[in-house]
């Protein structure tokens, strides 16, 4: 037979019932959870033009990464401490599953400049990025009814780590009218007996957002009352901008324990490199008693490590880099904050409820009343891409629906034409005015 199969062979249903396994189906509904998921989506149809035959480019304002872009280059100090321990031949090996003490001890110190105490190597665990650092977190928590405490909107990737291990996430309010603080009454009102961890994201992403020193202090008392820890999201620290400066919540440790995450990803624009940690901030020893410590470790014992040659590169790249890298990145990310702030208010359907002062991003709202042949965020994101090759996260990608969390994190220029596109899109899907000719 032309199929190749005999008389007796099975019917394709029937020899597929026959195999004895099946794909784990919680993964099957978490890309919806996933920026990149999203983003795919939302450039599926996108077809990017040829930008030598007198096309436009592409205009990325949908994810965090601007490593691309020539004004945000990392340091060359950066390039020479990876290309210094690449060929020294030294890094060749298997690292320890916490990581090169070297590196953990000058992450500490590195750290340790923000705080009222001194961190050790030995409150620092490395891992493959800050996503490694939020699956190890989410799976050191797991256990049957526990649940965590996350923003909204948030960074969906931490629900998809903790729906993965079986934990349930329970969402309080960010407040977008107070600077996008927590609604703490709401934290406490949420919170029951099976609540082992508050997340708190800072600067924030997606909104823009840096926590007041007074602020963390009152979430710092919520988990003490409430009894649980605090994990510290600060992949953005000290990318900051505005008014308010970073304060890292591991400051507040002697009141409730903290775990940090981090990497270089951000303040060094190296997100492919992938290098975070784990801290613990926790002077009074709280983490050591309850075993999470040791948690940590055991799952370390059977995860994947960061590549070695970037471990120990990580001391001198953090002694070399000079302090005019950091602020010529700051000042990029000034300049390019502004601009976002300016031509948004030109733009009738999206409200931007604050400036952003942290971080590369915005969350502002999209008023659907305006549009026409727009059902909601996705279809607006999706509409956009496809006719004017600007990409855009939609809200519902950080559990915000009919709003939109824009990366300003651009070259000048091209943040200036990827909004002017936005704009030209929207008044071309206005509704007309009524009493119009």
């Amino acid at each position: 037979m032309e199929n190749g199969a005999g008389a007796g062979a099975a019917a394709p249903a029937e020899a597929a019932a026959a195999w004895n396994f099946e794909p784990n189906v919680t993964l099957l509904g978490l890309t919806a959870l996933s920026v990149r998921g999203v983003l795919g989506r939302v450039m599926a149809g996108m077809v990017v033009e040829d930008c030598g035959a007198g096309g436009r480019p592409a205009v990325p304002m949908g994810h965090g990464d601007p490593s691309a872009f020539p004004c945000f280059r990392t340091a060359e100090e950066a390039v020479d401490a990876v290309a210094a321990a690449l060929r020294s031949g030294k890094h060749n090996s298997y690292a320890p599953c916490v990581g090169l003490k070297p590196t953990r001890r000058s992450i500490a110190r590195y750290l340790s400049r923000d705080l009222p105490y001194e961190l050790s190597a030995d409150d620092v665990y490395l891992t493959s990025g800050c996503s490694q650092a939020i699956e190890i977190i989410c799976s050191v928590l797991a256990r049957p009814g526990a649940n965590i405490l996350c923003p909204r909107p948030c960074y969906l990737f931490h629900e998809a780590r903790a729906r993965f291990n079986g934990m349930e996430v329970k969402y309080f309010d960010l407040l977008p009218e107070r600077g996008w603080e927590a609604d703490l009454d709401e934290v406490q009102a949420i919170a029951d007996k099976n609540t082992v961890a508050m997340l708190i994201i800072n600067p924030g992403n997606p909104c823009g957002n840096v926590y007041t020193y007074e602020h963390l202090a009152k979430v710092a008392e919520t988990a003490k009352k409430l009894g649980i820890f605090l994990i510290a999201d600060e992949v953005y620290a000290h990318l900051t901008f505005g008014q308010n400066k970073f304060v890292p919540m591991g400051v507040f440790g002697s009141v409730a324990p903290v775990l940090t995450l981090g990497s270089i990803s951000k303040r060094w624009v190296v997100p492919g490199w992938r290098l975070g940690w784990i801290v613990t901030s926790d002077p009074n020893g709280v983490f050591q008693r309850t075993k999470v410590v040791e948690s940590i470790k055991c799952y370390l014992d059977i995860s994947c490590d960061p590549v070695t040659f970037i471990q120990g590169a990580i001391p001198q790249l953090i002694e070399n880099t000079k302090e005019e890298f950091f602020e010529n990145t700051v000042d990029v990310l000034r300049q390019t904050a502004d601009i976002c702030w300016e031509k948004l208010k030109g733009i009738s359907c999206i409200t931007c409820p604050s400036k952003p002062e942290g971080s590369m991003f915005v969350m502002v709202k999209l008023d659907l009343s305006c549009l026409q042949g727009i059902k909601d965020d996705m279809d607006f994101c999706c509409k956009l891409a496809n006719e004017e090759l600007v990409v855009i996260l939609p809200g519902c990608a950080v559990g915000y629906k009919n709003w939109l969390r824009i990366t300003f994190a651009l070259e000048p220029s091209s943040l200036e034409d990827g909004l002017d596109r936005l704009k030209s899109f929207c008044l071309r899907h206005s509704k007309p005015k009524v009493g119009a000719a």
